[in-house]
């Protein structure tokens, strides 16, 4: 009974709107989203949050090496057990060795071996642990550039399966677990070859996770999708900010940070699989139109609406009249939807290279100016945790002029002010520490003008990044949107994985490490000029229904433009 009175008062809201219920309805997603689901209610509310928590275990697996891989900040000589941080001149008469240099670390580069000790603990880093300074320095760049290079490579992967047969929930899904196990096996590292070697096997797993941000955009109408985005960051931030909490208990013991941030993901992906839903627009284009519908049924439900009966999703490759579709064309629409390819068609090349080297210059700035916080004068937990909250006004500020600035404009400013930041910070450097300052003086006597200009331009630099991957996904269609995706991080990832070595040059000449930084992000705010804007654009499904619309668009405002003329 209670079926059939919703048979009847849908056929009944469809008499009142002059549409007959033997009709097909014939609608796009995005129309029965906007008109019928709702564009942000409490069912896509609960997806997004779902999906979001995904970045939690990005940022922690990403970020873990700031501490993991870190420069100890003080040691002590054997020969006197009692005595607190000492550095270069003191720890010579201490030491009774000559010492080759005077600056930082490389004090104990002239000491006998085994004359010396780390304050906390030959484990409370890779580098304490496998002494990685002196000669062997460089080598504690080599972990994290491989962890962004596996990332470079896996972004490829992972963004073909998405928009593939896997799909965008079982991407994400794939990509938890298998960081879970890589992040673990990377706490059994017996020595720097290995650990290198897994963390790029775990940055190549991870890059699936940033594909929750496709599925929770493509859940939502079009004014809601700039603003869940940056909600997806939000949850990013917090990842970054337990990071502090977590390795500070574990500060003598990296293998435990590892073993810790490894679970977490593990769990979630049980809690992803029985209560995320997969996206209608990829099951569309698929040709699973069926699946498509009772997704989005499921979301009306939840929202306390109802679908019209008569509903049949447009599918924008249609070849037959009045939208009818035999499973055997269906079949073929999906088949062709598969093989469009970005790279074959002229518009979609030209965005895509100017995506990628926008995306190449905000990564080597957002992850290097987070790992350069050890070339600053400050205490690192102090500095991260700083950082860290300046990624809440980010997401913040970057939800509310989405709403109504355009993306372009947004990330070129963002991209500006983060590279003008990055380059004030050499007039507020202060210049290094002498080698006979402690560590007490080193948290102490830091320059905050500089920390609070980093701060600064992180913060921009955080805003810059998450624009430009909402702006990535608005410009490509659904059927290669993952792809294009995981291809602009590719980029990103191979700018990431560029910073650690400029990181590790800072060491000695933080100035140089902050004008690079800055040069190529201002680099990355003028190519955004080339792109079209997107705000308030439909998210299209392939990329011959976007090109064609897109004409027709730009024919009619240049039309409009003679007609005012």
């Amino acid at each position: 009974m209670e079926e059939a009175q919703a048979v009847g008062q849908g056929n009944i809201e469809l008499a009142e709107r002059g549409i007959s219920a033997e009709t097909k309805l014939e609608l796009t997603v995005d129309q029965v989203i906007e008109d019928y689901v709702g564009s942000l209610g409490w069912s896509q509310v609960l997806q997004v949050f779902l999906v979001s928590l995904a970045w939690i275990f990005d940022a922690q697996t990403c970020l873990v090496t700031i501490f993991s891989d870190a420069q100890p900040a003080t040691w002590r000589c054997k020969s006197n057990s009692n005595t607190t941080a000492v550095l270069a001149s003191s720890a010579a008469s201490l030491c009774k060795n000559t010492i080759s240099s005077s600056r930082g670390h490389t004090a104990v580069c002239g000491l006998v071996p085994g004359t010396w000790e780390w304050v906390g603990g030959h484990q409370s880093s890779i580098i304490a642990e496998w002494g990685l300074i002196c000669d062997r320095r460089f080598l504690a760049a080599l972990p994290a550039s491989l962890f962004f290079i596996g990332s470079l490579f896996g972004s490829a992967s992972f963004g073909s399966l998405a928009d593939g047969f896997l799909g965008r929930k079982r991407t994400v899904i794939l990509s938890c677990v298998l960081a879970s196990i890589t992040g673990f096996l990377t706490s059994l590292s017996p020595n720097i070859w290995m650990y290198a070697l897994l963390r790029m096997a775990n940055g190549f797993c991870r890059s699936g996770i940033a594909g929750c941000i496709v599925l929770a955009t493509e859940a939502v109408g079009r004014k809601w999708r700039g603003q869940v985005g940056q909600y997806g960051f939000f949850f990013y931030t917090l990842g970054f900010l337990s990071l502090p909490v977590i390795a500070y208990p574990t500060k003598h013991n990296w293998r435990n940070l590892y073993r810790i941030i490894s679970a977490l993901p593990l769990a979630y992906s049980i809690l992803m699989f029985f209560f995320v839903s997969e996206s209608p627009r990829w099951l569309l284009v698929r040709g699973r139109s069926k699946e498509a519908i009772d997704i989005l049924k499921k979301y009306a439900r939840l929202n306390g609406k109802e679908l019209p009966q008569n509903l049949i999703l447009a599918n924008p490759s249609t070849a037959t009249a009045g939208g009818d579709q035999t499973v055997a064309t269906a079949a073929d629409q999906a088949e062709a939807n598969a093989k469009e390819s970005i790279w074959r068609t002229k518009w979609a090349v030209k965005r895509m290279v100017l995506v990628m080297m926008a995306g190449f210059g905000v990564g080597f700035v957002y992850y290097g100016v987070q790992l350069n916080v050890e070339n600053l004068n400050f205490n690192l937990y102090l500095a991260v945790a700083i950082n860290a909250l300046m990624e809440i006004p980010a997401v913040f500020v970057g939800s509310l002029l989405l709403s109504f600035m355009d993306r372009r404009l947004l990330f070129s400013l963002s991209a500006f002010l983060a590279g003008v930041s990055c380059i004030l910070c050499i007039l507020f450097s202060g210049g290094r520490k002498s080698a006979t300052t402690d560590h007490e003086n080193k948290t102490h006597h830091g320059s905050w003008g500089q920390l609070i200009i980093e701060a600064t331009g992180f913060m921009a630099a955080s805003l810059a990044f998450d624009v430009l991957y909402i702006y990535c996904v608005e410009l490509f269609p659904t059927n290669v949107r993952n792809l294009a995706f995981a291809t602009m991080r590719q980029t990103l990832m191979l700018g990431a994985a560029l910073a650690p070595l400029l990181v590790a040059v800072g060491r000695f000449s933080p100035s140089l490490s902050f004008i690079v930084f800055g040069v190529l992000s201002v680099l990355s705010g003028v190519l955004t000029w080339w792109l079209p804007e997107t705000r308030n654009a439909p998210l299209y499904e392939t990329l011959k229904q976007q090109q064609e619309e897109e004409k027709q668009k730009s024919e009619s405002n240049n039309s409009g433009s003679t007609e005012a003329n």
